[in-house]
């Protein structure tokens, strides 16, 4: 038996996911199950963590953007992120997906 997906709402700005697409202001709206929600929330957890190492690496004029880990790992999170959208979301935000990442 295959779960049933739910319709969430999803703020990129501050992580947020929502089910209701009044409670917020929001940018792509997915269809997932409780697992695929659990997975998206986590990338968007470790971002958060990540970007505290950030803040305090920022404070470290020495080590520059395109040589620091934590950024590295951020960015890589970002990605699975659009990645996740891009594979639940409507198709306005697979749409809006594809004209960032250029997919053809």
């Amino acid at each position: 038996m295959q779960e049933e997906k739910k319709t969430y709402y999803i703020s990129l700005a501050n992580g947020e996911i929502m089910r209701q697409s009044t409670v917020s202001p929001w940018n792509f709206k997915i269809y997932a199950t409780d697992d695929e929600i659990t997975n998206l929330r986590e990338l968007f957890d470790a971002n958060y963590s990540t970007e505290w190492e950030n803040f305090f690496r920022a404070h470290v004029p020495y080590v520059q953007y395109h040589y620091d880990r934590e950024n590295d790992r951020y960015d890589g999170n970002m990605k699975k992120i659009y990645e996740t959208i891009y594979e639940l979301g409507d198709e306005e935000a697979k749409q809006h997906v594809k004209e960032m990442w250029s997919i053809e």
